[in-house]
């Protein structure tokens, strides 16, 4: 996420390099699909444990959400749509919200043995026939991904991004108020605090540039063996 705020700042400094004073305006700028996706994968999921793959199709108002865990046998790819509610990123607050838009679709599972089969997809069904409820959320609650509550989806990036000094000097200069899904970029909003935009830093050395808006970079998971 380092990344995405640096990106946020250094597009800020550049339209700010003239500006003498606080900006309290809002200032809009666009994201890159792949850019985004190279971030999650950097700082979401290097840090869940069960996570392979997360990655995203970004579309007019909304995201499919494709994710592979591996978890006691089970390889799974998963598909899920989803709405972005809220996104706010400052020193304080990391903190993206969704409202899952579908459910949940198994795109590819492998199992250890026939009964884990079974119960993997009774227990689909169950929550999605018997319950009216999809299972999605309460999986990635057990495993400390994302909370559930009034069914949105809070995905806290704080317990990664709080312990990064990095993180937080830039934040401390960029404050995302709120974001909006368009087809293949992510367009977001923000202020930002001029006198320490435009004063030198250590910033990450991932930058959006560096990533073509045409470039297909293919999934690449994590070693199960590490």
């Amino acid at each position: 996420m380092q990344t995405l705020i640096s990106s946020v700042a250094k597009r800020l400094r550049k339209v700010y390099q003239k500006a003498e004073e606080f900006i309290e305006e809002e200032r809009e700028f666009s994201l890159s699909q792949v850019f985004v996706n190279a971030t999650m994968e950097r700082y979401v999921t290097e840090n869940v444990g069960i996570m392979q793959d997360l990655h995203a199709d970004l579309y007019d108002g909304w995201l499919r959400l494709y994710t592979t865990l591996d978890v006691k046998g089970l390889h799974t790819t998963l598909s899920v749509d989803l709405k972005l509610i809220q996104m706010e990123m400052n020193q304080n607050v990391q903190l993206m919200v969704f409202e899952q838009i579908s459910n949940t679709q198994v795109i590819e599972a492998k199992f250890k043995n026939i009964l884990q089969k079974w119960g993997f997809y009774v227990a689909i069904w169950y929550y999605q026939k018997f319950r009216e409820e999809d299972p999605l959320g309460k999986i990635l609650e057990h495993f400390e991904v994302v909370k559930v509550k009034d069914d949105l989806l809070y995905l806290d990036l704080n317990r990664w991004l709080g312990k990064k000094a990095s993180i937080i000097e830039t934040l401390s200069k960029v404050h995302v108020n709120r974001a909006r899904v368009r087809p293949a970029e992510l367009i977001v909003w923000g202020n930002v605090n001029l006198a320490a935009i435009l004063s030198p830093s250590n910033e990450d050395d991932f930058d959006e540039d560096d990533l073509a808006d045409s470039e297909v970079t293919p999934i690449q998971q994590k070693d199960s063996k590490k």
